[in-house]
């Protein structure tokens, strides 16, 4: 670890042990130092500039400290890089079944950088989030150390392990502005054997949304649904989809339940017109896509929002937003996420006032000029009760404001918040 003196320009500390994160973070306390903590930066452009002149750097926090493919369990330091952990459970055909997104080429930067603490930071999740949940639903313990110079853990090895509050949970989706997680143990889950996708061909959005509906309320065991409109169409799998608007539903397991699943839905969503079916690896290829928001890595910084709302509210919400706003847009989760591409201004007020009137939601602005982003509320403002919980929160974990001061607030707001 670096000298620990307040130096007259910006230090990056670099401590590989979580005896020398805790160091750190008390020497901040005690000098009220506010410290940018990160891994390798591959969501740093998400959320406002921190306002912190020292940066804890995690990326030397590295290593698989617990594996036990048999136990479905896996624990590791927070700096490991998340490509190490998918590469280790892939050799033994497991996986993170909440298949974590990958932030980089969004935000314009190399692929498979994150960190397997930025997982649970960010409370990352993918496509199959309808079926498996998020980050947060599968953390089994975490050690970390609190914005009061306080290590602490929660949680353990095994499932079963209700004991009070759950912190491991709490701090999912705090942008690390609660605590500095160290550790982290995650249930892991058998990789598919096969995977096929079925897609449907030139639905528009309202359509869509009936067919991925039907198809998740069917006995097929959908694990991904998704709603390809014609104007992001030729972005995915290298232009090789043609036709307009698809409408894509994924199964996985083995080959013959697959085989069954996909012709299931194909009889039953006969009424939605022609079909076809992507095999193994064009499917992977296209759900990666789907999952890292590919056609909107384009190396530009335009506005991309992240919206959560009601799957039947998609298309009408988006309709409405279309009147007023330039707009390129996909879904995902049944239609419940929907990313969008803005050509300008994110019209952020419009967008969450229109989030309201559709029944409520979330809306994150994932990308956009720090001029922009330092204007508007990046992430969902939070309706009083719970903004005066995150307060409360804030004062327990971090009361002096040590832990990533503004990422999650515009400058001069306050509290920080957990975000989904």
């Amino acid at each position: 670890m670096q000298e620990q003196q307040q130096p007259e320009a910006a230090t990056i500390f670099t401590p590989p042990t979580p005896e020398q994160v805790l160091e750190t973070v008390r020497w901040a306390v005690a000098e009220e130092t506010p410290l940018e903590v990160l891994g390798h930066g591959s969501k740093r452009g998400i959320g406002h500039r921190v306002e912190a002149a020292h940066v804890l750097d995690l990326s030397r926090l590295t290593g698989v400290t617990l594996y036990e493919p048999e136990e479905l369990v896996l624990s590791a330091r927070a700096g490991t890089p998340l490509a190490e952990i998918q590469a280790l459970l892939a050799a033994h055909n497991q996986e993170l079944a909440f298949e974590p997104m990958d932030y980089g080429p969004l935000l314009g930067g190399e692929p498979c950088r994150g960190t397997i603490g930025g997982v649970l930071a960010a409370n990352l999740s993918g496509p199959r989030r309808l079926k498996a949940g998020a980050a947060r639903d599968h953390i089994l313990g975490i050690h970390a150390v609190s914005g009061r110079g306080e290590a602490f853990k929660s949680g353990g090895r095994v499932v079963k392990n209700v004991t009070g509050y759950d912190l491991a949970k709490g701090l999912a989706g705090s942008w690390g502005t609660l605590a500095v997680v160290t550790d982290v143990t995650f249930k892991v889950l058998p990789a598919a054997e096969t995977e096929k996708t079925l897609l449907l061909n030139g639905l528009d959005d309202h359509t869509a949304a009936e067919a991925m509906a039907a198809a998740m309320g069917s006995s097929a065991e959908v694990s991904g649904a998704a709603h390809l409109p014609e104007g992001v169409i030729a972005k995915f799998l290298g232009r090789a989809l043609v036709g307009g608007a698809k409408t894509a539903l994924r199964v996985e397991g083995f080959a013959p339940s697959v085989e069954y699943r996909i012709d299931l839905l194909a009889r039953l969503l006969r009424s939605y017109g022609p079909a076809e079916v992507l095999e193994t690896e064009q499917s992977r290829q296209l759900w990666r896509e789907v999952r890292d928001c590919h056609p909107f890595a384009d190396g530009t910084p335009a506005p991309v929002w992240r919206v959560s709302v009601a799957p039947t509210t998609g298309p009408r919400l988006l309709d409405t937003f279309r009147r007023a706003a330039g707009i390129n847009a996909y879904y995902d989760w049944q239609g419940g996420l929907i990313w969008m591409r803005m050509e300008a201004d994110p019209e952020a007020e419009l967008l969450r006032k229109l989030i309201v009137h559709f029944g409520g939601g979330h809306a994150t602005l994932i990308r956009a000029p720090v001029a922009v982003r330092e204007a508007v509320d990046v992430f969902q403002p939070q309706p009083p009760q719970l903004a005066a919980l995150s307060a409360r929160l804030k004062e327990q974990f971090d009361p002096k404001n040590i832990m990533n001061p503004g990422r999650m607030v515009r400058p001069g707001q306050h509290p920080e918040r957990t975000h989904d």
